[in-house]
């Protein structure tokens, strides 16, 4: 059993995802951040960094880093091929890809969404935002040009379609739609999944 810790609207949302296309048994316990409960003794004991998404392994291990988890299961439940095999040259590049989003885009909303906190100027906010929405819809005109087929390595989608359709989620939709239209169909595709679809619902409304 995976136990996954989440909160609604977070990074936890493309974990969930990859849980429920992987047809696995999991658990999904809400850790609201609006509440404040990421901040608690408890969960520190589960992610010493206060943080969600969270991964409780079937071992008891937990594993923080939301693109870790995915890479994770892919490898450990390889008959759901949301990755290419180990050591390929598609592995590769579906692992330069995720990560890429995970250390630039996923970074950037951070600094978009708590500009506060990435500055010590009572006055620097607006300017880290700023910067950092700049930064954003760079990478993600980025990764539109690397977009190959229907998904971001061809036919088939893996993992890193996950983590963008969460990514895209959190765009403005108007400038994605005017300057990325193959990441809005390939989200679009994602989220269309059955299995995914109720967890977009959830987490995007």
């Amino acid at each position: 059993m995976y136990i996954l810790y989440g909160s609604i609207g977070s990074g936890s949302a493309s974990v969930e995802a990859a849980l429920a296309v992987s047809g696995i048994e999991y658990e999904i316990v809400q850790v609201t951040t609006a509440e404040g409960l990421h901040l608690t003794e408890d969960f520190k004991a589960i992610n010493p960094r206060q943080q969600v998404p969270a991964l409780r392994l079937p071992d008891r291990s937990v594993m923080t880093e939301g693109s870790a988890m995915m890479l994770h299961l892919a490898d450990a439940l390889p008959s759901t091929e949301l990755a290419p095999a180990p050591g390929t040259a598609a592995r590769a590049q579906h692992d330069r890809w995720l990560v890429f989003m995970a250390i630039n885009i996923y970074e950037g909303e951070l600094r978009k969404a708590y500009s506060d906190r990435y500055t010590d100027d009572p006055q620097g906010a607006e300017g880290v935002r700023s910067s950092a929405d700049a930064y954003v819809k760079r990478h993600h005109a980025i990764i539109e040009e690397a977009i190959s087929g229907p998904f971001i390595l061809g036919d088939r989608m893996t993992m890193a379609d996950i983590y963008l359709w969460m990514l895209a989620g959190w765009m403005d939709q108007e400038w994605l739609a005017t300057h990325c239209p193959k990441i809005v169909a390939l989200a679009a595709r994602v989220r269309q999944d059955p299995r995914i679809a109720p967890i977009h619902a959830a987490h995007f409304g």
